[in-house]
């Protein structure tokens, strides 16, 4: 088995160094996870890098557009399906595959772990002990959170499954898989505990949460804080623990002790 990286030219606050699609070939096959935004000098080295080898699919973790963009025409370029859990705004899959799911690439067998919690549509692909993550771990970045109880689930999902390599949507390759896993569940226990104990202070609102919690964090990734705050107030909310009132407006959204 080969794994290359192919980085898409997408650097931003949010995707960090660009996009990593990659090339996972074995046999003389070789698919395609994450292709990425539709950038024409991403497309070429995409191309470039499948040179000699023969495709079989385009796999898309999640339809976001720093992610999924590209997938179809690239897919219909090589000939072979784009395939994902579900469709999004900017991408139709050509097959949808369900959890549990298993292809083929060369003599490697690639299994479909869904994540959720990120998105909806959040998906895995597992070979062997490694991990092709999306963005539901990431190299140095932190990952906005859709729903957190399915997050957390979807974490605790990986642990003690036999993983060591993790190859994520942004930023490097993580090496000791179950470690990093483990640290996302704490660390988001952690700011769990924190934002109970901003709302048993006062705080009110999730701008407040904010403003308590991330009071050290640079005011310009305020605005990404709240979304996790409010997932983890969602959670929270379900589970009992807090009163949440979803307004239209999530930074003025009321929090109070349940």
């Amino acid at each position: 088995m080969k794994v290359d990286l192919v980085l898409a030219p997408n650097p931003s606050l949010f995707t960090g160094s660009g996009t990593n699609t990659w090339i996972v070939s074995d046999g003389g096959e070789a698919v395609v996870i994450d292709p990425g935004p539709v950038v024409a000098s991403h497309r070429e080295a995409t191309l470039a890098a499948l040179d000699g080898l023969a495709p079989v699919a385009v796999l898309v973790t999640h339809t976001h557009p720093d992610h999924a963009p590209a997938a179809n025409a690239l897919a219909a370029g090589l000939g072979v399906p784009a395939v994902a859990r579900m469709d999004g705004p900017e991408f139709t899959a050509d097959r949808t595959v369900a959890d549990g799911d298993t292809m083929t690439v060369g003599g490697l067998t690639i299994e479909v772990l869904a994540t959720p919690g990120h998105t909806p549509d959040s998906t895995c692909f597992r070979i062997g002990d490694l991990l092709f993550t999306g963005d539901h771990v990431m190299g140095g970045s932190t990952v906005i959170v859709d729903d957190m109880a399915d997050y957390l689930a979807s974490l605790r999902r990986l642990l003690g499954i036999g993983l060591k390599t993790i190859h994520p949507g942004h930023g490097p390759v993580i090496e000791d898989a179950e470690a990093i896993v483990s640290e996302y569940v704490e660390h988001r226990l952690e700011r769990e505990a924190q934002i109970l104990a901003a709302v048993e202070r006062g705080a009110r609102t999730v701008g407040e949460v904010v403003a308590d919690v991330y009071s050290e964090v640079d005011p310009a990734l305020h605005p990404a804080a709240a979304i996790s705050v409010d997932a983890h107030l969602r959670k929270l909310a379900g589970e009992g623990r807090v009163d949440y009132s979803e307004g239209e407006n999530a930074w003025e959204r009321i929090v109070v002790p349940a």
